[in-house]
């Protein structure tokens, strides 16, 4: 069972339109997304709870297979760098993580076959929550 997402109405109308150039319309690889933005509850961006894993937040993780604690920032396409533990929302791992609050689990597929079980434990800055609404 997939965990209760959240997703800001910003957040959505700008992964769709990115989900609709030329480019990303016809990527299967996408249709992950594609399915977490069909199911999240929408809010407007004021709206968004702090806690809640949006565009350009960062948050702290707990891989609970291997105990292994990390950070990441989750961005656009064009801003990811994995070397600076910024996460592509158009990845899998990505993808997975939009909309999911602090003390929500998620599984997920790495792309070598193995099962990983992710916690977020926190999420340590939101745009929305520091009144940045336009990143």
């Amino acid at each position: 069972m997939q965990p209760s997402i959240i997703v800001s109405s910003s957040d959505l109308e700008r992964l769709e339109g990115l989900l609709s150039l030329p480019a990303f319309r016809s990527r299967g690889d996408l249709d992950g997304l594609r399915d977490e933005l069909e199911r999240a509850n929408v809010r407007e961006p004021a709206d968004m709870p702090p806690d809640v894993i949006t565009m350009n937040s960062r948050a702290r993780f707990l891989e609970e297979n291997t105990g292994r604690e990390y950070e990441l920032t989750l961005a656009y396409p064009k801003d990811a760098h994995a070397a600076a533990n910024r996460v592509s929302i158009f990845s899998p791992a990505g993808s997975a993580l939009l909309g999911l609050s602090a003390g929500q689990v998620i599984d997920w597929k790495t792309p070598d076959g193995n099962s990983i079980r992710l916690k977020v434990l926190e999420v340590t800055w939101q745009p929305e929550a520091n009144g940045q609404f336009d990143l």
